[in-house]
């Protein structure tokens, strides 16, 4: 009877031991809501998604996390709020996710996050640039990634720099395009009083800018902004050169949303984006952390082409949340977001923590490194572009160069 006993009680510590190492084994999962169909930004969705494959890929090579497989669940939310917030109630309730991220269009985050804030989930914001995301000060809310009012300070001064007379942006009918507008204007105020400004809402599914855009050919300004993602803004960039506006020898195009680096710009843009100044998030130039170099290498080995600002930023917003768990040792949603809080984060862009105060910087990397560059012709990789400023330099206009005519 002893001995059966023994047995018994063997058998069941033999079997709670498979338990634990089955639980051990199964995988941590995150969520990833991007665009992966119109009329959502579905080159920036796939941008989004190489950087968190990559990532994934590298922490489970390297054994995973707490000793468990990472695993992403990815779910299509169009670019529209409301598929958004499907997506997120999905991602939670019935996919278990211990945290959301992937975020790179502002409409659908400021949707998304009102589920995470519910639920009290992790959200790590990857590329909505709107201060709304922040303004609403949700704990459960991290931005690693840009935000309007960094992007519009460093575009006025820019322009004030330039000494332009006039300025005419086009922006999306958007929280994103809308707010960066309206936060631009406001710096112009203070930086350059002198200069003329006005913006122009334009509807981001649109097709045909051009009653919007010949009003330009009669008085053409000394520049012209835009704050429009693809395709509008491909839309928009070809009507502009193709009605003579912009880029030319009186009218200079500067863009502040970041596209320059998308992996289809050339192919839509052509000679239309020779002569653009450029706001961006990356340069080859820049400074970056050896694995901010060990995912450009990969990238670049799988998909033969630079990367971009969104490879880094979909790797960043995964192994965030990563070094969370690894702090915390647990997946429990207030221990991650208690380490997001309080960690010093050192991922592929660079060391940050993020900051407490309230309005636009909550929960933010405030001093997101940046660098102002030019393109000067077609086909142009980022890798070739002239620098004009450099990040944490001043702007170097004589290095700037126009077009004859």
């Amino acid at each position: 009877m002893r001995q059966l006993r023994f047995s018994m009680a063997a058998a069941g510590a033999a079997l709670a031991g498979m338990l634990a190492t089955a639980q051990a084994a199964d995988p941590i999962v995150i969520g990833v809501s991007i665009a992966q169909s119109p009329p959502g930004s579905v080159v920036q969705g796939t941008q989004v998604k190489d950087g968190a494959e990559l990532i994934v890929k590298m922490i489970n090579d390297k054994g995973g996390v707490l000793g468990r497989p990472l695993k992403i669940v990815y779910e299509d939310n169009q670019g529209i709020p409301e598929k958004g917030r499907a997506a997120a109630e999905k991602l939670i309730s019935r996919d278990k996710v211990v945290a959301i991220t992937g975020g790179h269009q502002s409409s659908v985050c400021l949707a998304e996050i009102e589920v995470a804030h519910r639920y009290k989930v992790p959200y790590v914001n990857t590329n909505c640039w709107s201060d709304d995301v922040r303004i609403k000060g949700y704990p459960e809310v991290f931005n690693p990634g840009n935000y309007n009012t960094r992007v519009s300070s460093a575009m006025a001064e820019t322009i004030a720099a330039m000494k332009v007379k006039d300025v005419v942006v086009f922006a999306e009918n958007t929280d994103y395009g809308i707010g960066q507008a309206k936060i631009l204007g406001e710096f112009m105020k203070k930086v350059a009083p002198e200069t003329k400004y006005k913006y122009i809402a334009l509807d981001r599914a649109g097709k045909d800018f051009t009653p919007a855009v010949l009003p330009l050919r009669a008085s053409p300004p000394a520049m012209v902004v835009n704050i429009m993602l693809p395709p509008a803004a491909y839309i928009l960039m070809n009507q502009l050169y193709e009605q003579g506006i912009a880029p030319s020898a009186k009218t200079w195009f500067y863009d502040g949303a970041g596209i320059a680096d998308y992996p289809d710009f050339w192919q839509n843009v052509k000679e239309a984006g020779k002569y653009m100044l450029a706001f961006g998030l990356y340069h080859p130039k820049m400074p970056m952390p050896e694995i901010g170099h060990a995912v450009a290498k990969a990238y670049q080995e799988q998909s033969k082409h630079e990367p971009n600002r969104l490879i880094f930023q979909g790797a960043d917003s995964v192994l965030q949340i990563v070094r969370a768990i690894e702090q915390a040792q647990s997946t429990d949603s207030q221990a991650i977001i208690k380490a997001l809080r309080e960690m010093e984060y050192e991922g592929v862009r660079g060391k940050f923590r993020f900051s407490q105060e309230p309005g636009y910087s909550y929960q933010q990397w405030v001093d997101i490194p940046y660098v102002t560059y030019q393109l000067t012709d077609v086909n142009q990789p980022l890798s070739k572009t002239t620098l004009i400023q450099a990040t944490g330099q001043g702007l170097q206009t004589n290095l700037l160069v126009k077009p004859a005519n």
